[in-house]
């Protein structure tokens, strides 16, 4: 288990080191994430060995929202003079991903003859 945890941590921090040190528009843990996601692809021994991590993470994803909610709580005054325009823009940007996931959904079927007709 720590071999693994410590492989996701590397990977995390690979990334905060690419995306600071290139100046990229992405947050390091995502980055780290798209380049653990890439490794698993092309060595699937490693997706074999940190599946027991990832899903016992994945089951207690829960607790990786305390700290969200603290930093709600910490910027109410922020969230009362622009709560408005931020609801609106979360509900927007939702209804975006949906639509575009849709579109993609439709797409990939389309173009391996999956469709039902």
């Amino acid at each position: 288990m720590i071999p693994a945890l410590t492989i996701i941590l590397c990977f995390q921090l690979v990334g905060e080191i690419a995306s600071r040190g290139l100046s990229l528009p992405l947050p390091g843990p995502v980055v780290g994430l798209v380049l653990l996601v890439a490794a698993c692809l092309l060595r699937p021994a490693l997706a074999d060995r940190l599946r027991a991590v990832a899903s016992g993470t994945l089951a207690h994803l829960s607790l990786f929202f305390v700290p969200a909610g603290v930093g709600v709580i910490a910027h109410l005054p922020v969230l009362a003079e622009h709560g408005l325009a931020l609801g609106l823009a979360v509900a927007a940007s939702t209804v975006l991903a949906i639509a575009a996931g849709a579109v993609t959904f439709a797409a990939v079927a389309r173009r391996t003859g999956q469709t039902d007709e």
